[in-house]
This record gives structure tokens, sequence and C-alpha cells, in this order.
């Protein structure tokens, strides 16, 4: 491939493509040439923006135009037929998270762009926020010991979705982040939540993930709240690392507080009090290298097209999350029963490099527990 700009067209005008749109254009190693949506409305409006860009409310004279990739950014329902479309074009295809709207959609991407040999991507994008790299890097070095638990609220008075409820729309944010910081396969899922509106969809819910060995991951997202709250606790045996989103000069903080094991023999009455000590020390703010997480997936997705590299979020990744948000949904209809996973996950390369990351198989089935 020439060292010319990658021609990057965007399928979807709506809340989410117009920041793909621009991002595309200030990348060094991509521009964006066109955009297709169904809404005139729409269209004229990004038109306006991005003058350069070419117009197109009809897929079919959208792929016919000279592109090396797509990325769309649709509702959920429509990635799969979509996706399909432009791999099969021959274009290297970017797609909104969730990947599919079922694991058999992911999986025949997968299959598809392989057969092609085609980048296939998620655009998870708080996979290249700097503090979440840097999170990353934290637990890869040990610092923290022993990972307890991950705790996460994302709470908002929100953009409420007609085709998927709260726990698709925010909860891969969480189980994307928690599968690249910890690499780790879950064991089993349960889920809680309800409806404040006739639609039916869920507006709140929460999430727990048991990932064996004493580690388990707590998702509270909702569509209700009154207060903005984007807040991630890594809990660790030594340290524990909190991420606030909304904490633009100081989002990650590691704290040297918690509790110590006593040993040895102790009288009975003594055993409360002997047992647990607690430990409070420093609280430090790591320097932070400030970027904007849309850029650096984008010049992700070039260097992968380019180079011919497995992205972070590929298909695979996208596959883990959508199963797992599968079992979430089974586990609301069934009044928060729990959900267990069962098959064969490997998480690939965990030496902090966040560049590329190994082809990693999956293969998930689930039932109840």
């Amino acid at each position: 491939m020439s060292d010319q700009r990658l021609k990057i067209g965007i399928i979807g005008a709506g809340y989410w493509g117009p920041n793909l749109v621009r991002n595309f254009c200030t990348c060094p190693a991509t521009e964006a040439v066109a955009v297709c949506d169904a809404n005139a409305e729409r269209l004229a409006k990004i038109g306006r923006q991005f003058q350069h860009l070419k117009l197109f409310k009809s897929v079919d004279e959208f792929l016919e135009h000279p592109l090396d990739a797509v990325a769309i950014a649709t509702p959920v329902s429509t990635h799969f037929q979509l996706a399909k479309r432009c791999l099969e074009a021959g274009k290297h295809v970017l797609v909104e998270k969730p990947l599919t709207a079922t694991s058999e959609e992911s999986r025949t991407l997968i299959e598809l762009a392989a057969r092609m040999g085609k980048v296939l991507m998620v655009d998870h994008t708080y996979l290249f926020n700097p503090a979440i790299r840097k999170i990353r890097q934290i637990v890869d070095s040990g610092e923290l010991g022993e990972i307890y638990y991950v705790d996460s609220v994302r709470i908002n008075l929100g953009l409420f979705q007609h085709d998927i409820n709260v726990v698709w729309d925010l909860v891969p944010h969480d189980l994307s982040i928690v599968d690249y910081v910890l690499g780790l396969e879950a064991r089993s899922i349960s889920a809680w939540g309800c409806a404040h509106t006739d639609s039916g969809v869920e507006d709140i819910a929460y999430v727990n993930v048991d990932f064996g060995d004493r580690m388990l991951a707590s998702f509270h997202v909702n569509w209700l709240s009154p207060v903005k709250v984007r807040q991630m606790i890594f809990a660790g045996s030594r340290k524990s690392v909190i991420f606030n989103e909304l904490n633009a000069t100081e989002p990650v903080k590691v704290y040297d507080r918690g509790i110590e094991l006593g040993h040895g023999d102790i009288r009975e009455e003594d055993r409360r009090k002997m047992l647990i000590q607690y430990r409070s020390g420093d609280c430090l703010s790591p320097f932070i290298e400030p970027a904007e997480a849309l850029q650096g997936m984008a010049a992700h997705f070039a260097h992968c097209i380019r180079g011919g590299h497995t992205p972070v979020s590929d298909g695979l990744l996208g596959l883990r999350v959508v199963e797992m948000l599968e079992s979430a949904n089974r586990s609301l209809r069934s009044q928060g029963a729990r959900i267990a996973l069962s098959g064969q996950m490997n998480h690939g390369n965990r030496n902090g490099k966040t560049e590329a990351s190994q082809v990693r198989p999956v293969k998930f089935s689930a039932h109840r527990a």
C-alpha cells in the first residue's frame, strides 16, 4: 500500500459519525472522503461542516467510490449487514461498539474478514484513552498486587436508545476496558435492571461478572441519573487505582490504602482485631500525556491496515463483549439469574504494549447456572 493517506468512508451521519469524520480528517495517515446516510437532512448538515466530502444516500453508490476502508456508525441492528457488504466489497472495516447484535453475526464477520484478508476493528474508544493505557501499565507492573475487584459507575441523564437497552449501550465500555486491562476470562455474569418508560427498554441496570480467583467486577449503568459520574476502581491487595474520567487534570490516582492480613496463632477473642489491620499511605497522581482517544483509534486503524497488524480492539474482542452482553440480557429476562460462561479465551500478549494484540481465539457457550 502506498504512503498516501488512506481514504476512509463513513456510514452514518448521526450522533457519532461526525466525530469519526473529524478525526479521520485530522489524522495524518487518513482522510475522510465520503459519507453515506439515508437521512437527507443529516447529510446536508455534515456536508456544510465538511465541504470536501462526497455525500451518498445509497450504500451501493457509496461503495463504488474509491475507498480503502469504511467506518460504520449506525444502529447496532444494522452493523452486521453493512459490515458484511463492505468486507465483501474489499474494504477494511471499523464498526462502532458493540460489534453486532448477536454473537453468531460477530463470528461470521470475523471469518469473512479473515477470508478477505481485511482488517476488522471495533471502535472501543476507551482502549485508546491515555488514562486507560496508563492503568494497564500499572496493573502489568504488579504494583497493585492481586486484583480483588473492579467497580464502575457510568451514569448520567443519558441519551435514550430505541433499539438497545442501557446494558448494550454503556456496559460495552466497561467490558472492553476490563478485558484490555486485566486480560481475564469471565466465569459467570448476572444482571438486574428495569424500565421506567412504556418502551420496556431497561434504562437502569447493575451487572456483576465473576472472573474466579476471588475477582469480581460490578458495573452500574443508568440513563436516569441527575448527575454524570464516570468512575472505575481497580482494587488490589497492595494498592488501588481510581479512574475518574471527568477529572481532566488528574484522571488517574493510585492509592496506597487497604488492609493488611495478620498471621499466626491468636486467641479467639483477639481474632477479629488481629487478623485485619488498615493501611493508609500516599495517594499519587501519575502524569497522563494528553491525547484524544478517537485520534489514537484512527491512527491505530491506519497502522493495522498498512502493516497487516491485529488491532487491539479486533473482532475477537468484539465477539467476547457481545457474548457477555447476550448473557447479561438472558440474566435480565430471568430476574438476575446467574449465567455461567464456559469456553476458551486466550488473551494474548500481557507485556504492557498497546500497539497491537495477538490473534485471540475464543469459543463461548452460555447456559443457566
